[in-house]
């Protein structure tokens, strides 16, 4: 299905120029001029692309979809369809009034969803068979590379670089990263102690710092999945502090937390948080009473919550999984 992402050699890349001096006098007048002020921060305005997420109501609850030049997360616990909502942007990435390039997906969790995939490839070329009239493979620009370890992520990513700088030459034109999930990575490195903990910390600045700096130099959607774990105490937020626009995140009637903690947070810029919970529709309804002899139609009621992101107000959004993909539900 998606062809694996063949192992690069890291090119060291050495100016041969050497860059002239400026005198003095040219110097502290350019810095002048281009000194920032706070009035200028006004008409440096910058026009972000945004990543479809293949239906209109989830864009539209977005604010267009998923902003390039940044890093957006999807939290859910299992089941709630971040894996499955991260293999459709794989397709919507490459519609031409989006992004219009090829996806890198850099999987923790084994094996990949092949059977899932294929499904939703299917749905993608029935729903765009103008785009794809032409016998074009949507699996041509879809790039899927395993990674075992937070280092090997690492390894990855610096290698990834040159091949970003000369897309033409490499064929590969990457307009979105996907990394499923960050949790497992770290989870399976690290042991729960000072020294580890330290260790981790200046992993997760390195990793955010080089995916921060591809998203901005490149114009490429970042998006990275991660676990939660239960909220046992009754502090409010992550270790007493809140984070984000909720005051707490409950899934399946359990309070839970984002893992890998408060300072992870601090390496996003958006969080999507994906719920799901029990619904009777005939108590909602008000069908049910005493007199009422009926049966109830239980459902899951999955919704998509903005926890904190830049350009957006707190907000949720119903959501469903069908074969076809994940789509809003218009309330």
């Amino acid at each position: 299905m998606a062809r694996e992402l063949v192992r690069f050699k890291v090119k060291n890349i050495l100016g041969n120029k050497k860059e002239q001096s400026p005198s003095p006098s040219s110097s502290s007048s350019s810095s002048t001029s281009t000194q920032m002020q706070p009035e200028n921060l006004l008409l440096h305005h910058t026009h972000h692309r945004h990543l479809s997420l293949g239906c209109p109501i989830l864009d539209a609850a977005l604010g267009g979809g998923i902003p390039s030049n940044s890093i957006t997360e999807l939290v859910s616990e299992s089941g709630c369809g971040k894996t499955q909502l991260s293999l459709q942007l794989l397709f919507t990435a490459q519609l031409p009034h989006g992004l219009n390039g090829s996806s890198l997906y850099l999987y923790s969790e084994f094996p990949f969803p092949y059977r899932r995939f294929a499904q939703l490839l299917h749905s993608f070329r029935s729903s765009h068979p103008i785009l794809f009239a032409n016998y074009r493979d949507p699996c041509d620009h879809i790039f899927t590379r395993d990674c075992h370890t937070a280092h090997h992520l690492l390894d990855v990513l610096l290698q990834l670089e040159s091949r970003l700088k000369h897309p033409k030459e490499t064929r590969l034109d990457i307009k979105l990263i996907v990394i499923d999930s960050i949790a497992a990575l770290f989870r399976s490195d690290f042991e729960n102690n000072g020294a580890d903990l330290k260790k981790r910390l200046a992993l997760f600045f390195k990793i955010s710092a080089i995916l921060k700096m591809y998203a901005k130099r490149f114009g490429i959607a970042v998006v990275v999945t991660n676990q939660v774990v239960d909220l046992v105490d009754d502090s409010e937020g992550v270790s007493g502090v809140r984070v984000g626009n909720l005051e707490g995140l409950w899934t399946s009637g359990r309070r839970v937390c984002p893992a890998l903690g408060l300072s992870w947070a601090n390496c996003v810029n958006s969080r999507l948080f994906l719920s799901r919970r029990e619904v009777i529709e005939g108590v909602e309804n008000g069908l049910q009473g005493d007199d009422y002899g009926g049966f109830v139609n239980r459902r899951q009621r999955r919704e998509l919550h903005v926890v904190f992101a830049p350009h957006l107000p707190y907000l949720s959004c119903e959501y469903v999984i069908r074969k076809e993909g994940v789509f809003g539900v218009d309330r």
